[in-house]
């Protein structure tokens, strides 16, 4: 799936979904927490409308195991950083470009 696919489905997605087909679409390990920071800290300098919103692994929509230990991960990681902090955001074509000119 793509970001505009996504864009489709629901009027606001989550950051860690966003993040995943971001990854999907540039060949990256979704699962890299290190790198989801920097790209919500990406996001967040470029004065993005994101609002917080708490994920919880039993929230995450997925079965997948994977997910639900990442969503775990950063949930530990933003007591200490909120660069871990999962966030919603409507994508439209400026945050789709935005999140196309990330390179980590």
């Amino acid at each position: 799936m793509t970001l505009e696919e996504l864009r489709k489905k629901v009027l606001f997605h989550n950051s860690v979904d966003v993040w995943m087909e971001y990854c999907a679409e540039t060949d990256r390990d979704w699962k890299d927490t290190k790198g989801y920071g920097r790209f919500i800290k990406y996001l967040l300098d470029k004065n993005l409308n994101l609002k917080s919103f708490n994920l919880c692994a039993h929230e995450s929509g997925e079965t997948k195991l994977d997910k639900k230990e990442f969503a775990e991960r950063l949930a530990n990681l933003k007591r200490t950083n909120p660069e871990y902090a999962t966030y919603t955001l409507r994508l439209n074509g400026e945050i789709i470009d935005a999140i196309r000119t990330f390179t980590d």
